[in-house]
This record gives C-alpha cells, structure tokens and sequence, in this order.
C-alpha cells in the first residue's frame, strides 16, 4: 500500500511513519488491487488526531479519532477503517452475486403466439434489476426521467414494479407472499 504521512504541530517521527505503515499493510490482504492511504497526524494541545484516508479497489474510506495518545488514535481509526472496508465488500459481493442469480432467471426467451396473431409481435428486452427501496427506487425513476422502473425491493427481495399513473402519482405492483 502506497502511504504519505502528514505531521502537523508535531515533529516528523520515522517510528510513528513505520508504526502506521505496518498497520495499513494489514489492509492489503483485504483489498484486491493496490491502494494509497493519506495519513494526517495532528496535535492539538493535549488532543492527538489521526486522520486517514484509503482510497483504491472503487472505495474512498475515510477516518479520524482523537485521543491522549498518538499510538491509540492510530490503532482506533484503523480499526473503524477494517471494519468498514469489511462491510462494504461484503455489500459489493451481496449486490453480485444477487445480481447474477437474477440475470440467470431473466433469460430471454422467444414466445410463440396462435397462428391468427401472428401479425402481433412481441419485443423482449432484458433488464438489470438492483436491491432498492420504493423511495430510492421513485428518486431513479424522475432522474432517468422514464415511465416505469422494475427493481428488487431491499425489504421483500421480490421484484416490483413501480410507474408514474397519469395522474402524476405513482402506482407499484408487487406480488403477493
């Protein structure tokens, strides 16, 4: 992992740079491709901050904490840090592999119709579909602009479909369980 370390109101330490830089290497086996962190170290009177910044693998994580002791700020911020590297990786892996068990189920498929209605044809369009709520899910729908937005509700993990009525209002349809 790429570091800078910053001192301010505080006298550069080759001990302190080496103690952060053992620390974030333990970050490496949790993120795929290389990072750069950006640490701040800063003293205020008796307040010791520390302050980092990891950015690498689409993340941007930030933190900070303030203590009587440099050495402590640092182990608490990265402890704060792991855990929410941990937990947006876990969200990313959920979104995936939700994402491709559903992609699999929304094959398109071709629809025979009677011979009387042949001149009818239907178009198929395949779809991606992600995990929102109905709020999220009306916010997308008036930033794209489009009549209607199908989407996995995040509470029932079912799809729903949620379009704009011609009164201006929104209807959603759901299915039943």
């Amino acid at each position: 992992m790429q570091t800078s370390v910053t001192f301010k109101n505080l006298d550069p330490s080759d001990t302190l740079k080496s103690y952060v830089g053992e620390k974030l290497d333990r970050f490496d086996r949790l993120l795929d491709n290389p990072a750069e962190a950006n640490v701040v170290l800063l003293v205020e009177k008796f307040r010791h901050t520390a302050e980092i910044s990891i950015n690498g693998d689409r993340l941007t994580i930030n933190g900070k904490e303030e203590t009587n002791d440099m050495y402590s700020a640092i182990d608490i911020v990265l402890d704060k840090l792991e855990k929410q590297i941990k937990k947006s990786k876990d969200k990313i892996r959920k979104r995936r592999t939700g994402a491709r068990a559903k992609n699999k189920n929304m094959m398109q498929t071709e629809i025979n119709l009677p011979d009387e209605e042949l001149e009818r044809q239907v178009k198929i369009k395949n779809i991606e579909y992600k995990p929102m709520d109905v709020e999220e899910a009306v916010l997308q729908m008036d930033l794209l602009n489009d009549n209607f937005l199908v989407f996995s509700n995040a509470r029932s993990d079912q799809v729903n479909v949620l379009y704009r009525r011609k009164d201006g209002h929104y209807g959603l349809i759901q299915p039943n369980s």
